[in-house]
C-alpha cells in the first residue's frame, strides 16, 4: 500500500467496516460483564445504542462518498467514550483494559476524521 492509496475512499471503506467489526465484538464481550441488576438497564441501553452505531459504521463503509455526512457523527460517537475515559484516567478511576479500549477508540476517531477529509463530497 502506498501513500496515494491512503488518500482514496477505498481504504475508508475498510476503516469503517473494520471499526464496525471491532466495535461489535467489543460490545458483545461487554455483555459477559453485566453489572448488578440495579444497573443492568443502563448498561444494556449503552450497549444497544453503541451497537446501533456499529451498524452505521458498516453502512458508511459500504459507500463512503454517499454517507460522508455521517462521518462527523462517527467521530462524536467515539469521543463520547474517549473523553469520559480520559477524565476518569486523570482521576485514577479507570482500569487498564478500559483505558486501552478508549485508546483504540481515539485511534478510530482520528481515522474517521482523516477518512472524512479524504472522501470527496457526493
Amino acid at each position: 500500500m502506498t501513500i496515494a492509496d491512503l488518500s482514496t475512499p477505498n481504504w475508508v471503506r475498510w476503516w469503517f467496516r473494520g471499526a464496525a467489526v471491532y466495535g461489535a465484538l467489543a460490545l458483545l464481550a461487554a455483555l459477559a460483564q453485566m453489572p448488578p441488576a440495579d444497573d443492568m438497564l443502563s448498561h444494556l441501553g449503552f450497549i444497544g445504542t453503541a451497537l446501533a452505531f456499529q451498524f452505521a459504521f458498516w453502512i458508511i463503509g459500504g459507500d463512503p462518498v454517499r454517507h460522508r455526512a455521517l462521518m462527523p457523527a462517527a467521530v462524536l460517537e467515539k469521543l463520547a467514550f474517549v473523553i469520559p475515559a480520559a477524565v476518569l484516567a486523570a482521576h485514577g478511576r479507570i482500569d487498564g483494559i478500559t483505558l486501552a479500549a478508549a485508546g483504540i477508540d481515539l485511534i478510530l476517531a482520528a481515522g474517521f476524521v482523516i477518512a472524512w477529509r479524504a472522501t470527496p463530497p457526493a
